[in-house]
């Protein structure tokens, strides 16, 4: 049993491949779930590499993500261990929530090193949406070049990272 989305020839699906190459609903359902689950890993690795990048240049970490998460949910965390511990929550949630763009990407026929990229120009284009307009960071043309090629690596290793861990979730 299927439902075609009229004007947008989409098809939704109740199980089961469907004819011409369309997406079931399961398959979008799978998809998404192997898309969290990739995520959790490639915010593993970011965390790594922005960990090193932070010990290597003696910084602390950005706290720009949580400050926005903050803006848009109107909370307060309350001092600097509930600042750290929100801005854990908020870098894992968001991390592991945009590998679901990836599998979303794969459901709709797009895999390899294009979905990786596509995948990492979502992830990092919303970066570079949200934050400045939520007044947590500068826009990219007011930020320097080394620090938007360090931003640019961190999510790259993400993008790598999610799309492998979810290439080895998808295997047959």
């Amino acid at each position: 049993m299927f439902l075609k989305l009229k004007g947008l020839g989409a098809y939704i699906a109740c199980g089961g491949p469907m004819p011409g190459g369309h997406v079931g609903l399961g398959q979008v359902g799978a998809a998404l779930g192997k898309g969290l689950l990739a995520g959790i890993a490639g915010t593993g690795a970011m965390t790594v590499s922005s960990t090193i990048e932070a010990k290597l240049r003696d910084r602390g970490a950005s706290s720009a993500p949580a400050d926005a998460a903050a803006k848009v949910l109107g909370v307060k965390p309350d001092g600097e261990a509930g600042e750290q511990r929100f801005g854990t929550f908020v870098h894992w949630g968001y991390g592991t929530g945009c590998g679901a763009v990836l599998g979303l990407i794969d459901a709709a026929g797009v895999s390899g090193a294009p979905a990786t990229m596509a995948h990492f120009a979502s992830v990092w284009g919303a970066e570079q949406v949200m934050l400045p307009a939520l007044d947590v960071a500068p826009p990219l043309w007011e930020s320097e070049p080394v620090e938007i090629g360090i931003d640019v690596f961190h999510h790259a290793v993400y993008a790598v990272a999610t799309a492998l861990a979810y290439g080895y979730l998808d295997r047959h």
